[in-house]
């Protein structure tokens, strides 16, 4: 089984609005194949918690919006370091960048095939890690002058 052309749907508006809101390595795994509860994973990240909360507002906007979803679950907005909406056929995990870095959910699910994403999705790959070290991750260090 692969994801649902409706789950494609969902992660393709969910993706576009991270985006909008300047999320950090957006990408989104079809999780069909080994999970039965979900046809896809959505992650993303934010160096803030303010931006974390942000992103997960568009979310919920632009598809409640566009195509009318509502999530079944809203999950960690307490402390907004990792807020999870659960819409039954997508799962939205929207990560401080230091959360996003110590959990790694990529290494879970690097086996299960990536999805496409629009391409302000994509360009947002490579900056997490970089923002979990700018924003204190108890070394000191963000980054070597030589």
């Amino acid at each position: 089984m692969t994801a649902t052309d409706r789950s494609l749907e969902l992660i393709d508006v969910a993706a576009q609005a991270a985006a909008d809101k300047l999320a950090h390595d957006i990408i989104a795994y079809d999780v069909s194949e080994v999970l039965s509860i979900t046809d896809a994973f959505l992650l993303a990240s934010a160096p803030s918690d303010r931006q974390v909360k942000s992103i997960v507002d568009e979310i919920e906007e632009k598809l409640l919006k566009e195509l009318g979803a509502k999530p079944v679950r809203r999950e960690g907005d307490r402390d907004a370091r990792w807020i999870l909406l659960d819409y039954v056929d997508v799962v939205v995990h929207v990560q401080h960048s230091e959360e996003r870095v110590f959990y790694a959910l990529e290494r879970l699910w690097k086996d299960c095939p990536e999805l496409p994403l629009p391409e302000d999705a994509v360009r947002t790959r490579g900056k997490t890690e970089e923002h979990a070290g700018l924003t204190g991750d108890g070394s000191g260090s963000d980054g070597e002058l030589s």
